[in-house]
């Protein structure tokens, strides 16, 4: 009987090259659950998903990935880009990990590995952002540049604090962004300084900022839309409201939709999945329900 296989593609440097002391380990567990594996290593941005579009997916049964959330946003829009569709397993090795926290995926790596082997299917909801791909967040404005104008060595080091005291940094220069904003379920206009459209029960570590009943297969995106402070003050009220999750009406905005268009005067720097994503005046972003299959543990 011919071996399934595998193609497993990892980030070397990710979350402090936490792969190198589990590499080896995690190759032995996809073989002796019968898989035949070709590893690939990334070798700079983007890699993950020239490695999974370049390669025939009907000659694979499963691609791992293994990295941060920016790794897994690269493997799965090149699997979305495919003709045909094949699970994907992953192996968090980066410094927050949001969407695997979510899935109750294990952080520990090996812990990890059997979960794919061992696991189940899940039909999970994938973003689309005008052309792009997203699998968890889709953001703009205050700390969402922080995650990738600050250094890899910098974000290993710190962890969670590379996130606070960048932003912290800029608070004195925080943005605004003129924008209407569509949806069936609410439409607005004003001057908004952060906005994130989420499917993941925690953003930057931080759990339950999304909302208290998120489901990532329901088809359904939450949105949390933030409109400028009067003051410093005021801004302090919403980082509270926001980490509580104790809605501030006047100045934040929370919602589920499946789709929403947003407009702006100016070009606005989004990030997707903590990469950089484009800046842009309108965006149209829409949830593919249950379009990608993930394997969790059961």
């Amino acid at each position: 009987m011919e071996k399934k296989k595998i193609l497993f593609i990892y980030n070397p440097k990710a979350g402090k090259a936490r792969i190198r002391s589990n590499l080896l380990d995690i190759i032995d567990i996809f073989t002796k659950a019968d898989y035949e594996v070709t590893a690939y290593p990334t070798q700079s941005k983007g890699d993950g998903k020239k490695a999974v579009m370049e390669r025939k997916m009907g000659y694979y049964d499963l691609v791992v990935c293994s990295g941060g959330d920016g790794t897994l946003d690269e493997v799965v829009t090149g699997m979305m880009q495919c003709e045909r569709r094949i699970p994907v397993g992953y192996v968090p090795a980066g410094s927050t990990n949001d969407f695997a926290n979510s899935l109750h995926i294990p952080r520990n790596m090996i812990d990890a590995a059997y979960g794919i082997v061992n696991g189940r299917d899940f039909g999970c909801d994938v973003g689309t952002f005008n052309d792009d791909i997203f699998v968890y967040i889709a953001a703009f404005g205050i700390f969402t540049e922080v995650s990738y104008e600050t250094s890899q060595d910098v974000k290993n080091l710190l962890g969670h604090m590379a996130y606070i005291l960048e932003g912290m940094r800029r608070l004195s220069s925080v943005r605004s962004y003129r924008m209407e904003v569509e949806s069936r379920e609410l439409t607005t206009q004003g001057e908004f300084l952060f906005g994130m459209v989420t499917n993941s029960t925690s953003v930057g570590g931080f759990k339950r900022i999304t909302g208290k009943y998120v489901e990532l297969d329901d088809g359904e995106f939450e949105v949390t839309l933030i409109r400028r402070p009067a003051s410093p003050m005021e801004l302090n009220l919403i980082m509270a409201a926001l980490i509580n999750r104790n809605i501030n009406t006047d100045c934040m905005y929370c919602f589920k939709t499946s789709s929403l268009r947003i407009r702006s005067d100016e070009p606005v720097a989004w990030t997707l999945d903590g990469e950089f994503g484009g800046e842009h005046t309108v965006v149209e972003i829409c949830n593919q329900k249950q379009a990608l299959c993930i394997k969790i543990p059961e």
